[in-house]
Formats: C-alpha cells, structure tokens, sequence
C-alpha cells in the first residue's frame, strides 16, 4: 500500500459522526442538516430536459478534452464574468468531473517528488487540499486566517525559505468555510510572488457566483493577471464548477482554465487518470453555463436566508455575514456553551440540527487552531426549514445563556 495514506485524516465528516454517536434527538423534531455544502435548490428544469435528451449519447466515448463545444462555452462564460479580453477554449480551458477531483489530481501532476516539495494552504481549508498534498509527496505549510486579518492571507508571514521550497499554493475565494474574498492586491502580490519565486497558483472558485450584491461579483485569479496585462496566466490555474451555482452537485460537472503549458501537462496526466466527463454531461453543462437568470435567482434565494438568519439570530448570537459563499462562520464563545465541539454536539442533541465543529476544518499552525470555536453553517436547506432552524438555534442559544 502507498505509505503516504496514513497521513491522511479522517475526512471532517466522519468525526463529526463520531461526535454524534449515541445521541438521541428530540424524534419530534424534523432533522435539519447545515453541515454540508450540499445545495438543496432544485437544479435547473432546462438542464434536467437537456441531460435526458442527451442519453442516446451514452453509446460514446467522451474524449478527455472534453466537446469544442463545451470548452468554447466555458470561455465566453470566462470572458464575460471575469472580463477577459482572451480565453483559448484549445489550449486554457479543461472540463473535470467537480472541482473536487480535480483539486486533488492536480497536485498529482504539479508536483515534484525530488525536490522537497511544499504545498501551501489556507488554514481553515477544504481538507481536498491536505490530501492531494500529502498523496503527491509534498509537505504542507498553512497560513492562518482569522479574524484578526478579517479571514484573508498575510503574505509576509510567509518566510522566503518557504516560498522557495513551494511548489504549489491553494488558495479558495471565496473562501470555504470563511466566506471571505481575496481583493485585487492580495491576488497580485501572489502573483508577483509566483513570478519571483516559480511556483503554481490553483484558485479554487466555486464558491463565485454566490455574493450579496449583484453590482459586485468576487474578483477572479485570471481577472487579477489580466489587469496585470498577463494574459496567458502564467503558473495561474483556476477550478470552477456548477454544483452550487447551478445546484448540480450530482452532475459532478466543472472545469480548470489558465496557464496553458500547465494544462497540457495536466490533460496527459488526466488522459491515463481515465477521467472524462460522459457527453450527456457535458451538453447539460453547456446548457448551465450559457443561462445566468438561474444564477441571479439562486443568489436571491441565499440572500433571504442570511437576512432570516441575521434576523432571528443576531440578538443572542452575533454574526459577521460572510463576502460571499452560503456558509456562516459562526463564534461560539458568544454563545456560552463551551467550545465548537460542544456546541455542535449539544445543539444536535437538544434541537436535532446538525453544523460542523471549525476544528475539523483546520489544524493547529503556528501555536493555534484557527477553527476552534467556531462553527460552519451551511444555509443550503429551502427556506422556511432554514428559518426553523435559526428559531431553533435561537432557542438553544438563549436557554444555555439563560443557565449562564
């Protein structure tokens, strides 16, 4: 067996499984889960028609590379959000089965083995990242993002000794589970340092298309090099996907575009990895990718969701609302129950609502562990049973600070 799996965590979930075993709920209460970032609007009548019309295609197989005319769609879509003068559906544009796979397969290709290799990472992170690192033969450095630096990077707490070992950096924005969003300077001084120091730059996105204000997307890696005058997105690589922007998270349907040497590389890589996505796929992610009046109603959907939850919470248990994303990242020292672990478990035992311990999405760097004492909310449940559950959060909420 590969000696590197057993460095690999436990994946956030299973502790959290852990974390609840042997609890009993309140059976009266209907179970509500904001643990995982499980979209759960109804996906897109016109893609559901598109992707049944399209089973005849199952006889075929898809090329890795993917249709022209999926990559061409993927690029338009590229230009027009991110205002791109240029986006080569040939050479800068992959499609990938979810950004997921992806993440963790480009660590594969990216790095080398020989040279004592660095990955860095966010800290809290989506644990893809942790993974793919360590399955690759890399050493991970994280950068911890807390309140104190409102949840963004500080580059210079990075040591030169550390930026010439790294191979490949993962950056998410908007971040998983923060909600925070890298600016414009933040995103070139990166890439500035990956000009001086060589190494690639993998800007997991797919949170992009969820924000509060229609008059301002979250900013892009591409955009951030184009208005640098790069243009062919040298060592920059970005990951975008339709399950939370379209609610499609079981078409497991995205793509990679950017530095075209890297992508050449990562599509031989991709073409022994056995990985392409199935033609009926790809027409309905065509379909998705070239409709934005579904988008705009699923960011009014979330935007009712913070506002009820700003509303009924935000007297016994303050909230900073995130840049962008549908997670709250909530303190839970505000709430008087102890720490993040105790929240989650008491709170699934008095009112059967189900949100993940910070801890689990972070380790300790630096002395600290940038996740404890929080919580992730994931408001992707319909409406009304998002309200239930911030009435409920409420409740628990006042009763333990009640006993306070």
């Amino acid at each position: 067996m590969n000696i590197d799996l057993n460095k690999l965590h436990p994946y956030p979930f299973e502790k959290l499984n852990a974390l609840k075993s042997g609890i009993s709920p309140p059976a009266a209460l209907t179970h509500i889960a904001l643990s995982i970032g499980e979209p759960k609007h109804p996906p897109p009548a016109f893609v559901r028609e598109t992707l049944a019309n399209a089973l005849d295609k199952l006889s075929t197989y898809p090329l890795t590379k993917g249709l022209p005319e999926l990559r061409e769609t993927i690029a338009e879509w590229l230009c027009q959000r991110f205002t791109l003068q240029t986006v080569c559906p040939e050479t800068q544009v992959l499609p990938v089965n979810g950004t997921r796979e992806a993440l963790f397969a480009f660590a594969q290709a990216i790095i080398n083995r020989s040279n004592e290799p660095v990955v860095v990472s966010p800290n809290p992170f989506y644990q893809i990242y942790e993974g793919a690192a360590l399955l690759a033969g890399a050493r991970l450095h994280f950068f911890n993002c807390t309140e104190d630096n409102a949840f963004c990077p500080d580059w210079a707490s990075v040591s030169p000794e550390i930026w010439q070992q790294c191979q490949l950096i993962y950056i998410c924005s908007p971040g998983n589970p923060t909600g925070a969003v890298l600016d414009i300077d933040t995103l070139q001084t990166l890439i500035q340092l990956s000009d001086q120091y060589d190494f690639v730059i993998a800007s997991d996105e797919c949170y992009s298309e969820i924000y509060p204000d229609e008059n301002c997307p979250p900013i892009g890696l591409l955009e951030a090099c184009a208005q640098m005058g790069s243009h062919n997105y040298d060592r920059c690589v970005v990951f975008h996907s339709l399950s939370k922007r379209s609610n499609l998270p079981g078409l497991r349907s995205g793509f990679v575009a950017g530095d075209s040497r890297i992508l050449a590389n990562f599509l031989r890589y991709r073409t022994y990895h056995g990985c392409a996505m199935p033609v009926p796929s790809q027409l309905a992610s065509i379909a998705a990718w070239r409709d934005e009046q579904h988008v705009r109603d699923n960011r009014d959907q979330y935007r009712q969701k913070f506002a009820i939850f700003r509303e009924i919470l935000e007297p016994v248990l303050p909230l900073s609302m995130p840049d962008a994303g549908f997670y709250l990242w909530a303190d839970t020292r505000r709430a008087n129950i102890g720490s993040d672990e105790d929240f989650a478990r008491e709170l699934f035992r008095q009112q059967h609502i189900t949100v993940l311990p910070g801890r689990y999405l972070a380790r300790t760097a630096d002395g600290i562990n940038p996740g404890e004492n929080r919580v992730r909310m994931a408001l992707v449940a319909p409406l009304e049973e998002c309200r239930e559950a911030a009435i409920r959060i409420r409740k628990f909420v006042e009763a333990a600070q009640q006993r306070g």
